[in-house]
């Protein structure tokens, strides 16, 4: 072992102060690097082999429901922007603008892309003329641009990545059914991939996407019972299409306006994987997510054999994961807590006395967990285990989730559980937006997360105002 190695340095403890904690895992498992733009973050290599796990599981799932992937530009010309009023109302105070090309004064201001929805309508207003050229299921992966005041890595910043699906429909009911169809796409990734449990439902007036008719979000709860809003699906009728008078000719050969809807998710994701999955060694990756899903660490490698059955084990395993073979001259214990950190969901320890028996350890990353298995067995062992790991994270989220979920009847029991127990509030609402502000302005900023689609009637009156109650929400604080 070289003497200037050292054993990964201790994180700040989650309990003792989760935002330090947070900051010390993006920096010390080497997701990102603070750049020279204030907001603006470097994606290193390891953070940017999740995003690329998590774009090509995702990819996978547009195309087989029928979407295709095109690319818009980065600027919107300032006149193309203001052509829907709520839209551009809704995203000005977050706009970039460039004013000046070269050394020229540009004659109209662009503004660097915060969303695609105008660009998207340009275009489809050229290429949309009957019921045939419909539904077009047009999908983009790109950064975009929202100037933000407040930032923090992958959670809020200036420019981040994510998909944008923007999509016309012949019918209202088509639409509508595209929004849900991508909003369970969104569900079953972050259940099936990234072991997320979350609340699914509609947003409120309030709370919806500028410009839109209806919208649907994702609503995973962080470790610490702060809401991550983790992706949404807007069903936007057709204001769109008649702002950017974009018609087709339907099958009675009269003129219709296209219906649209639009959804995305970005690389808040990674945040959200950190805060609900992480612990005080850092990183706890889901198996399908994971840059590396196995680290092979052989024991006492100097003694002979012991690499080469190590390698062997690493080219059986490679076959089918992605695999590290640590042949550095660190030493075990450094390793191990190093692919702790970095989160690697299987490591699998190979020695001497091991050998002699035929056999390997293998350690889950969630629980710590050692087996021993023998090396006959050694792919289903670890196809297992990976499985196990997956579905070991999935259940304590979702008991953290639940532990954390209550209910409120009145308006004291619910200022006092906002006050005292972070996590989701389940409680009933009339449907006044002056409730939201209300609650919101005297619990520090309990905003709705969603009204669910399966609502409880846990009363018959609003917790703010005691009128009679419309709906069940979720509320919480979020990041």
């Amino acid at each position: 072992m070289a003497n200037n190695k050292k054993f990964v340095s201790a994180i700040t403890s989650r309990d003792e102060d989760f935002a330090k904690w947070y900051t010390d895992i993006v920096k010390k498992a080497e997701l990102i690097d603070y750049s020279g733009v204030k907001g603006c973050m470097v994606i290193r290599p390891y953070g940017y082999a999740i995003w690329e796990n998590i774009q090509a599981d995702l990819d996978r799932r547009f195309k087989e429901t029928g979407h295709e992937n095109v690319y818009m530009p980065m600027f919107i010309p300032e006149s193309l922007l203001q052509k829907e009023k709520d839209h551009v109302e809704g995203f000005a105070p977050e706009c970039a603008w460039v004013t000046v090309g070269g050394q020229d004064e540009l004659h109209e201001r662009l503004a660097v892309r915060p969303t695609s929805e105008t660009l998207f309508c340009e275009h489809y207003s050229k290429i949309i003329e009957t019921y045939r050229d419909l539904p077009k299921l047009y999908n983009q992966w790109c950064s975009v641009v929202r100037w933000e005041k407040t930032t923090r890595p992958f959670l809020r910043t200036s420019e981040f990545l994510w998909q944008e699906g923007h999509t016309m429909h012949e019918t209202e009911e088509e639409a509508r059914e595209e929004t849900l169809r991508m909003l369970q796409v969104y569900a079953d990734f972050y259940k099936e991939t990234l072991a997320i449990p979350a609340v699914v439902g509609r947003k409120t007036e309030k709370e919806k996407f500028a410009g839109a008719e209806e919208t649907y979000t994702i609503e995973p709860m962080m470790h610490n019972g702060v809401a991550l809003q983790g992706g949404t699906s807007h069903y936007f009728g057709d204001g769109f299409s008649k702002s950017f008078d974009i018609t087709f000719q339907g099958r009675d050969n009269k003129q219709h306006y296209p219906h649209q809807t639009s959804w995305g998710v970005s690389t808040r994701m990674i945040g959200a994987i950190i805060m609900v999955h992480g612990d005080d060694e850092g990183l706890v990756l889901p198996p399908k997510i994971s840059p590396i899903q196995v680290a092979v660490i052989p024991i006492a490698q100097h003694k002979e054999g012991v690499l080469d059955k190590a390698g062997q084990v690493y080219d059986r395993l490679k076959k089918s994961y992605r695999v590290k073979l640590d042949d550095s001259d660190n030493s075990p214990g450094w390793k191990f807590s190093q692919y702790e950190m970095k989160g690697v969901p299987v490591r699998v320890e190979l020695g001497p006395k091991d050998i002699e028996k035929n056999q390997c350890v293998i350690v889950r990353r969630d629980t710590r967990e050692k087996l021993f298995v023998s090396l006959d067995e050694l792919e289903t062992a670890v196809e297992n285990a990976l499985q196990a790991v997956h579905d070991g994270m999935y259940e304590k989220a979702l008991k953290n989730m639940q532990d954390k979920t209550f209910v409120a009847k009145t308006f004291e029991e619910f200022c006092d559980t906002a006050k005292n127990r972070p996590g989701f509030i389940k409680a009933m609402w009339c449907g006044d937006t002056a409730c939201e502000e209300k609650i919101k302005d005297e619990t520090g900023g309990v905003k709705s997360r969603c009204i669910p689609f399966e609502e409880e009637n846990l009363s018959d009156t609003c917790v703010c105002c005691g009128k009679k109650a419309k709906h069940m929400v979720y509320w919480g604080k979020q990041y």
